[in-house]
């Protein structure tokens, strides 16, 4: 969101030989570097646990990576993974291993005249970045010549306690300034357009409470399952892996008031309130479920407990469907409905803003007149974009009503949008926190869920294609509420 000036500096990624960096970080460099946006602002240092790399191997790795992100490697390719990359192992993670590490950080500064501004982005399985972090610090990594920031990925804990140990841990060696919690469902467009679209236009933000809003859904849904993933996100589950972080973040989003300002603290006040304001959820407002075996996209797919890493009997659910409330002056009353799964019948992400009835029932005499509640929805993914529902008169006699909607695509207005990770890396470059997860954030968050946690119900099967179990159909809200006449 920032538009400063992008800074030189040597980016350290921790685990720059994992998934995330060979699937995300390192395509989204490179067309971050392609576009401009970080040509010749950045020297590129991974480090891992191999030992077998050298700058020469690992450029190697990294064209291969490339290429297997569909991004075929011609010269200009291969002059950037030379220019750019370098690869220094920190073998077991001691001391004496961070010290090596920093004074490679000093030589590559010095060879390419950096000014010591310093990103270190923690690319390690959630249990090894604490220790990482910690390690960074007592190296005396955590301040440089210039800046330092640091980057951490979700989950930040896995409950209230272990998220406020986190914090502190980490706040021995980084400032809060310099610590960029991601949550990358905030670097898509869609989902920071939800700020301009709100309070850029009037039409909308006028009608946006209590009393013309019955009621709130959230859905994120997903086809697959849990693919290699599932030792991992056996001890997780949906309430952690979905709920906690990327859902929330669009609740608050959505629920959050004017900030005073477009500027990081501003808007991350706002949503901090919104999260101080929710009400405790009563657990008869909780349906869990667990896919079982079925058909997603016409192919046959196992159940759960069938995967891979997934324990046997494993009663971690899959879906999550919740009724919650935020006790403040513009929602006191208003349903807010969050609902995930793994394995639905459709890969969508969604908010659906459900309109009051008209006050007015001006068409009782005429019985064909049938009206429907109007709604907004801000589709998030796929087909990116808005549609308005409103009633309009058919031609002729009877008097009859048809629900019509105002629609918007992103791709018809822009065809490309950037990756999420390309928008997350460059605010980082720029010193930009706004789309960042701050630490009393993290903390209301979990205070808000982890009683859930303790009190987790029955766990209801589900067939895999379908849209979740039954039980969850209570808590929804009408789907084309027809108003009283």
């Amino acid at each position: 969101m920032a538009e400063q000036e992008v800074e030189r500096h040597l980016m350290v990624v921790i685990g720059g030989t994992g998934d995330l960096m060979e699937r995300k970080l390192l395509p989204a460099m490179r067309r971050l570097t392609e576009r401009g946006a970080l040509h010749g602002k950045v020297v590129l240092l991974a480090s891992g646990r191999r030992t077998s790399f050298d700058d020469e191997s690992y450029r190697e790795w990294a064209r291969e990576a490339l290429e297997a992100a569909g991004m075929p490697v011609d010269a200009e390719d291969s002059n950037w993974c030379d220019r750019c990359l370098h690869y220094q192992s920190v073998g077991d993670q001691q001391p004496e291993d961070f010290a090596r590490l920093q004074q490679r950080i000093e030589e590559l500064e010095r060879e390419h005249d950096l000014p010591g501004n310093r990103i270190f982005y923690m690319a390690t399985p959630p249990g090894a970045f604490i220790d990482t972090v910690e390690r960074l610090g007592e190296a005396g990594l955590s301040e440089g010549p210039g800046w330092t920031r640091v980057v951490i990925e979700k989950p930040f804990g896995h409950d209230l306690d272990s998220a406020r140990e986190l914090n502190a841990r980490i706040h021995r060696h980084f400032r809060e300034e310099q610590i960029y919690r991601i949550d990358h469902y905030l670097g898509k467009e869609t989902v920071q357009n939800l700020l301009t679209f709100r309070f850029a236009n009037m039409l909308f933000e006028s009608v946006w409470n209590r009393d013309r809003v019955a009621a709130v859904e959230v859905l994120v849904a997903e086809e697959i399952g849990v693919g290699r993933r599932g030792e991992f996100y056996d001890g997780v589950g949906a309430l952690r892996d979905v709920v906690q972080n990327h859902m929330t973040q669009l609740l608050s989003l959505t629920a959050m008031e004017i900030p005073v300002e477009f500027a990081a603290d501003a808007i991350r006040d706002e949503k901090v309130k919104v999260l101080r304001s929710l009400a405790p959820i009563d657990p008869s407002q909780v349906v869990l479920g667990q896919y079982a075996r079925g058909e997603v996209a016409g192919e046959p797919v196992p159940g759960y407990t069938e995967e891979e890493g997934v324990a046997e009997g494993s009663t971690t659910e899959t879906y999550v469907a919740l009724r919650t409330y935020i006790s403040n002056w513009r929602w006191q009353g208003v349903p807010f409905v969050l609902r995930t799964g793994k394995r639905l019948g459709e890969k969508r992400t969604q908010i659906t803003i459900h309109f009051r009835c008209p006050a007015l029932a001006l068409f009782r005499a005429h019985a064909q007149a049938t009206v429907h509640a109007n709604t907004l929805v801000i589709t998030l993914q796929p087909d990116e974009g808005f549609d308005l529902c409103f009633e309009v008169k058919e031609p002729h006699d009877p008097l009859r009503l048809q629900t019509h909607s105002l629609r918007f695509r992103y791709e018809d207005a822009f065809p490309e949008l950037p990756d999420a990770y390309e928008t997350l890396l460059v605010d980082v470059a720029q010193g930009d926190q706004a789309l960042f997860v701050r630490a009393d954030e993290v903390e209301h968050s979990w205070r808000i869920y982890t009683p859930l946690l303790a009190a987790r119900s029955k766990v209801y099967p589900y067939e895999a294609g379908s849209m979740g179990p039954a039980e969850a159909e209570r808590l929804l809200p009408p789907t084309g509420e027809v108003c009283p006449l």
